[in-house]
């Protein structure tokens, strides 16, 4: 990525105050990682830890806040959008009076710009101008998105979507008709993203990715949140999985390289990264279950978010939630050694759906079918834990449509027939893995080693299970592995792990009867998908 100092600032300068942003401070564009460092420091934005890593800490938002995104409601957008919980509609008033709060906010304020591309794709990938208040962000930007190729690509860069993100600028929720003093605001007619009240870094990168989830199907190729890798025989494999599911660990294998760890694009020539970097959660991360991804903790560039440090000593704790379970470490895509860049790559052989199941009911691997796959696909299961105020913990279904329903803009059934689609052409496999409980539920059941799964995702992969005996799911129907290499039996067959058979039927009649109320929702069209589901 070319680094530029101050040589353009004027053109720079004028291309802001096109869009209203015109300040008295500094603008700075595209500076290197030592550069932003010092401006970090300077201004007493984060600390340098041990090894080098910088870290940050994003006030009260340590997560993104989902109720505070909204999308403004203007034609010819508003008639794809999939209006409803996630993509909730703003007048497009409101935005402008937000929008000229924002710019006003900056008129007095040192800004930093990075310019970037979301894609590798050369005929997919989207310029964007990320502009914000704190330095940080930028060397955040930096590592999520892919830098002009040379110093005259970046002179030359038009963006096709800005991204201003000023968290000290707040909103006024009674004047300005937003849910509170945060707002992520999304306007595709204006092909601008504006960010106020939070900190929290992966706003930035999940704006993009939204935009990135409109575009793309309108050009036929599919938006994916999932990580990929290739094997040494070029079969590539995606990972669909929410937070907590492993997805990022999953798809770090030694054996394997590292295409993205989050967001992708399925064209029709292959797969391409969205991203130039990593955003890992790295709460209790072990250096032998995830080396490469805590080496990268340890290094000079890394952006640590709310991880907590010795103030002495300033070596890290990643066992510490105290500030919140979900710390982040934000670094380039080279920072794991096996990582492989390209413009794109071959499609899938295997897509691999994860889930964390806290019912302890599900088989640790399951085969789909196209039919199966689209049903998963749309109901995006996990569980979370959730704690009472008396300390019980029950576990708790979440359904995240498409396995990221917050950065959908469509309905689901146009991702799910995309993806059908190219499953059909490519002939892939589609694996459901359980990195959940097994032998109970949550507080009974323990997780399944990281050590199992990577073995049964070995045998999913290096084509192993296909030369085993599978059973049929009587309530789900997917077929189940009998056996697999280097997995004992007993987690291979959930219902004996458990000592009561009987309490075993009953969670996983619960668990179906969820899926089965979760669907209906969708109002899917294609009977064969519907009746892919449970059968209660």
């Amino acid at each position: 990525m070319p680094d530029t100092m101050a040589a353009d600032t004027g053109r720079i300068a004028a291309d802001l105050e096109k869009i209203g942003i015109k300040t008295s401070g500094g603008i700075y564009r595209n500076l290197c990682p030592p550069v932003l460092y010092e401006h970090i420091i300077s201004r007493g934005e984060g600390v340098i830890a041990h090894n080098g890593p910088v870290i940050m800490r994003t006030g009260i938002h340590t997560a993104r806040a989902a109720q505070d995104k909204f999308i403004v409601k203007r034609e010819p957008s508003a008639s794809h959008i999939w209006w409803g919980d996630y993509n909730t509609a703003l007048d497009a008033a409101k935005f402008d009076r937000l929008y000229e709060k924002i710019t006003s906010y900056l008129k007095d304020k040192d800004v930093y710009v990075r310019d970037c591309y979301a894609g590798s794709d050369l005929k997919h990938r989207m310029p964007v101008r990320i502009v914000t208040e704190y330095a940080w962000h930028n060397l955040f930007a930096r590592h999520m998105f892919l830098g002009p190729d040379g110093a005259a690509a970046s002179q030359k860069h038009e963006p096709g979507f800005t991204v201003i993100c000023a968290p000290g600028c707040k909103a006024d929720p009674g004047a300005d008709g937003v849910g509170s003093s945060t707002f992520i605001l999304v306007n595709f007619e204006k092909q601008v993203v504006i960010i106020g009240g939070t900190a929290y870094a992966g706003e930035i990168k999940k704006s993009v990715f939204t935009v990135m989830n409109y575009l793309l199907p309108l050009k036929g190729v599919m938006p994916m949140h999932c990580s990929a890798n290739i094997g040494p025989k070029k079969d590539t494999a995606i990972f669909f999985g929410l937070s907590g599911t492993g997805k990022t660990t999953l798809s770090s294998d030694p054996e394997r390289r590292l295409i993205g760890d989050d967001e992708h694009g399925w064209s029709d020539d292959g797969i391409f990264n969205f991203e130039g970097g990593c955003y890992a959660k790295v709460i209790h991360l072990s250096p032998e279950a995830e080396p490469q991804i805590h080496a990268c903790t340890r290094r000079f560039g890394t952006v640590l978010e709310n991880v907590a440090y010795d103030p002495r000593t300033r070596e890290l704790d990643l066992d510490d939630g105290t500030i919140t379970e979900n710390t982040r470490a934000a670094y380039p895509l080279e920072g794991i050694d096996n990582a492989i860049r390209g413009e794109y790559f071959a499609h899938p052989k295997n897509i691999v759906m994860l889930t964390y199941d806290a019912f302890g009911v599900l088989p640790p691997i399951s085969r789909l079918s196209y039919e199966q796959a689209m049903y998963h696909f749309i109901s995006g299961y996990t569980a979370k834990v959730a704690n009472t105020e008396m300390g019980i913990k029950e576990p708790k279904a979440t359904f995240s449509t498409c396995f990221g329903a917050p950065f959908m803009s469509h309905h689901p059934s146009v991702y799910a027939e995309l993806l059908e689609k190219k499953m059909r052409a490519h002939k892939v496999n589609c694996w459901l893995i359980n990195t959940g409980l097994a032998g109970g539920p949550y507080g009974v059941g323990k997780r399944i080693s990281i050590r199992h799964t990577r073995a049964l995702l070995n045998g999913a992969l290096g084509g192993a299970l296909e030369k085993v005996k599978f059973l049929k799911d009587p309530v789900f129907g997917f077929d189940i592995p009998a056996s697999c290499p280097g997995v004992p039996a007993e987690i291979m067959a959930p219902r004996s792990a458990w000592k009561n058979t009987a309490e075993y039927d009953a969670a996983y009649a619960e668990l179906a009867g969820l899926f089965a109320k979760n669907f209906k929702k969708f109002n899917v069209a294609n009977e064969n998908i519907a009746k892919a589901g449970p059968q209660i």
